[in-house]
């Protein structure tokens, strides 16, 4: 059964860092760019990052630049995203997915083709 399984959310106050991980299982990242989006009740889903399989090119959305890093490691099959300087507008749920294709930003969101079900990130003082 492929799936993703996202972890590593919590409550941090602004300033604060949280490390986010996603976790594929039956299915292999060395084929599959990874995706980070979140969203807030009401809001669409955002793309935050995502890295590509080919030659791991990167994607950050403006709000993020200098402040998250998208990093995988293959080997363990993990791929993650370190959350600093957190703001309170950060606050949504946050998602991992994968899609085949490369450089990871051609996918449009509802070309993305597995989801996990979401960590929440709060930042609150």
């Amino acid at each position: 059964q492929v799936q993703l399984v996202e972890s590593g959310g919590g409550l941090v106050q602004p300033g604060g860092s949280l490390t986010l991980s996603c976790a594929p299982s039956g299915f292999s990242l060395d084929s599959y760019s990874i995706g980070w989006f979140r969203q807030t009740p009401g809001k669409e889903r955002e793309r935050v990052s995502c890295i590509s399989f080919t030659d791991r090119s990167t994607y950050y959305t403006d709000s993020v630049k200098g402040r998250f890093t998208i990093s995988r490691d293959n080997a363990n099959n993990m791929v993650y995203l370190q959350l600093n300087s957190l703001k309170p507008e950060d606050t949504a749920l946050y998602y991992c997915a994968a899609d085949p294709r490369a450089p990871c930003w051609i996918a449009e969101l509802v070309e993305w083709s597995y989801w996990g079900q979401g960590t929440q990130v709060t930042v609150s003082s």
